[in-house]
C-alpha cells in the first residue's frame, strides 16, 4: 500500500481515486435492467440506475486478453456474473470489474442489486456460505448458478445430496469430476514434493532412541465428522503417539509453538519440529473422494510418512504406490500399529516410502499430468488463482450458452437449443459420516459425535429438498423453506414423496 502523506496534491489525488472507484463500480449496469417475469412482483428499485454516473462507460482494468478472445463488445453489452458471497470477490478495489477471458468477456460484481437484471447471466456461490434459507429467490429462468467450494464437506452437507448439488450448473470443488476441479489445491507443484528430506533417517532414529515417539498427531479441531479422535484413541493402545494440540493431548508444545495457528502455515520452527517424526497421522476432518489437504502433502514434502485417512481414492494421487500408509487398508488399529512398528524397526522398508524424492521414482502419470495442465497456480504469480480461473470458466460458458440461445431464436429450424447443464453427485457428493472406529449401532445414545454429525447430514438433505421445492414452486420468500420441508415430510409419511 502507498504510504500516507500530508501534501495537498496527494489528498486531491486520493479524492479523485474515490470518485473514480464509485464510477467504475456502478457505471456498467444502466440500460437493460429488466428481469424476466412480472416486474411488479419484485423490487422495482433494483431496476433503476445505481448512480448519477450510470450513463458513463464501465472502465476496463484488465490487461490480459485470452489468445482466442476477440470480444469487442462494449461493457453495456456484456453479460454480468454476480459473486453472491462478496467476501470471496477476487478483485480489488471496488465491487465490479470487467474480465477478458480465454474466448470472451464479462462484467463481474459482488453488488447484489444486480441479481434481478436481465443481463445477470450467472450467480457464483461459495459453498461454505450457501444456505438454503438465504438463497436468492425467485430463481430466474435466464440465470445459471455456479458453485465454488474447496473446503471441507463438513462445512455444508447440503451439497452432498443430489437435490442440493443439482441446483448448480457449474462447479469448482475438490472432486476431480467437477467442472473446474480443485483436487490438488494444497499441492503447489511437483518440486514441493521433491525437496530433500528435512530430517535424515539416521537423525530420526537417534531421536527415537532418546524417547521421541514414532508417530505424531497434532489436532485442535476435535469434534469432526470423520471422528478421527476415536480411531487415534484406539491406536494409542498399541503404539506410542505424541499428541499435541487440544485433541487427545498427551504432550505440551514448546513455548515458541504454543500458538497452534502456525500449524496451518509453514512457519520454519513449526516445520522443523514436526519433521522429526517418522510418521504423521494425517486424518482429514471429513471423508470424501478427492478431499486432500495439507495434512497429506506436508509430510510428503518434509520426508515423513503420512498415515492417511480422508479421500477414498487417495492412492490415485500419490507420487507412486509406496509413499503413504493408508489407514483403511488395515482391518483394525492394532493391525496398523503392528505395521508401523515394523517400518520403524526396518530402515530399508521405511526408506522405500521416501523413494519418490528421486524424480525418476515419481511414476503416477495422472498426478504429473494434472499438475502440468492445470491452468491455475498455488503461490505462482505466472498463473491465475483458481477464483479468477473459475469466474472465467463461467464467463466463457455463459457467453457460449447465450450465443447458442440467440442462434436458436433466430433460426429454430436450423439449430438446436442449448441443453441445460446440471451438476450431479460426482461433483461433490460425500457419504454419511461414520464412526472413526467401531460400528454406529454400538455407540451409546448420548455419544456426542452421534448426536451431531449423522443428524446434520440428514437435516441437510431436508434443506436441499426444501430449497428445490421452493424453486420448483417459483417462491420468492426463502423463509418458506421450513413450510416446504414440513410438507415434504408429510408427503413422505403418506408414501407420496
Amino acid at each position: 500500500m502507498a504510504g500516507r502523506g500530508s501534501l495537498v496534491p496527494c489528498v486531491c489525488l486520493g479524492l479523485f481515486g474515490v470518485l473514480c472507484w464509485v464510477w467504475v463500480s456502478f457505471a456498467s449496469f444502466p440500460d437493460d435492467q429488466h428481469a424476466l417475469g412480472d416486474p411488479d412482483a419484485v423490487d422495482r428499485g433494483a431496476f433503476q440506475p445505481q448512480s448519477a454516473l450510470s450513463e458513463m462507460e464501465f472502465a476496463s482494468i484488465s490487461t490480459y486478453r485470452g489468445p482466442g478472445n476477440a470480444d469487442r463488445r462494449s461493457n453495456k453489452e456484456l453479460p454480468i456474473i454476480l459473486w453472491w458471497s462478496g467476501g470471496l470477490f477476487p478483485h480489488f478495489p471496488g465491487d465490479s470489474e470487467r474480465i477478458d477471458c480465454a474466448t470472451s468477456s464479462c462484467l463481474v460484481t459482488s453488488n447484489r442489486k444486480v441479481q434481478l437484471y436481465k443481463r445477470t447471466a450467472s450467480i457464483i456461490f461459495y459453498g461454505t456460505d450457501f444456505r438454503a434459507y438465504e438463497a436468492p429467490l425467485p430463481r430466474l429462468r435466464h440465470q445459471t448458478w455456479a458453485l465454488f467450494h474447496e473446503e471441507s464437506p463438513m462445512n455444508n452437507y447440503v451439497l452432498s445430496h443430489a437435490p442440493g448439488i443439482r441446483l448448480f450448473n457449474y462447479t469448482a470443488t475438490f472432486r476431480w469430476e467437477s467442472d473446474y476441479p480443485l483436487t490438488l489445491q494444497w499441492l503447489p507443484s511437483l518440486d514441493y514434493l521433491l525437496v530433500p528430506v528435512a530430517v535424515s533417517l539416521q537423525e530420526k532414529n537417534r531421536l527415537r532412541r532418546e524417547g521421541l515417539a514414532p508417530v505424531l498427531y497434532m489436532q485442535s479441531h476435535c469434534d469432526v465428522p470423520s471422528d478421527r479422535d476415536r480411531y487415534v484413541k484406539e491406536l494409542m493402545k498399541y503404539i506410542e503417539v505424541d499428541s499435541y494440540g487440544k485433541c487427545l493431548n498427551n504432550k505440551p508444545l514448546p513455548e515458541h509453538l504454543e500458538d497452534t495457528a502456525t500449524a496451518t502455515g509453514e512457519e520454519s520452527r513449526f516445520m522443523n519440529f514436526v519433521a522429526r517424526y517418522k510418521f504423521h497421522l494425517a486424518l482429514e476432518n471429513g471423508l470424501c473422494p478427492d478431499y486432500m489437504t495439507e495434512k497429506l502433502w506436508r509430510p510428503l514434502h518434509q520426508g515423513c510418512v503420512p498415515v492417511y485417512r480422508g479421500s477414498s481414492v487417495v492412492a490415485d494421487w500419490m507420487p507412486n504406490d509406496h509413499s503413504a500408509v493408508i489407514v483403511d487398508n488395515f482391518p483394525s488399529p492394532k493391525a496398523l500399529a503392528d505395521f508401523l512398528k515394523r517400518l520403524d524397526e526396518k530402515d530399508d522398508e521405511y526408506a522405500k516410502y521416501l523413494e519418490f524424492k528421486t524424480p525418476s521414482r515419481v511414476t503416477n502419470i495422472r498426478l504429473l499430468e494434472a499438475l502440468e495442465t492445470r491452468e491455475w497456480g498455488v503461490n505462482d504469480m505466472s498463473k491465475p488463482n483458481y477464483l479468477n480461473g473459475f469466474e472465467c470458466y463461467v464467463c466463457d460458458r455463459e457467453n457460449a450458452r447465450l450465443a447458442a440461445e440467440r442462434g436458436y431464436r433466430r433460426a429454430p429450424k436450423k439449430s438446436q437449443p442449448p441443453q441445460p447443464k446440471m451438476a450431479d453427485n460426482n461433483h461433490m457428493g460425500c457419504p454419511l459420516p461414520s464412526p472413526g472406529y467401531g460400528d454406529v449401532k454400538d455407540l451409546p445414545a448420548d455419544d456426542a459425535w452421534l448426536q451431531i454429525w449423522p443428524q446434520d447430514y440428514w437435516q441437510s438433505l431436508d434443506q436441499a429438498e426444501g430449497l428445490e421445492s421452493l424453486i420448483r414452486h417459483n417462491e420468492s420468500d426463502p423463509s418458506l423453506l421450513w413450510k416446504h420441508i414440513q410438507n415434504i415430510a408429510v408427503s413422505r409419511a403418506r408414501g407420496k414423496h
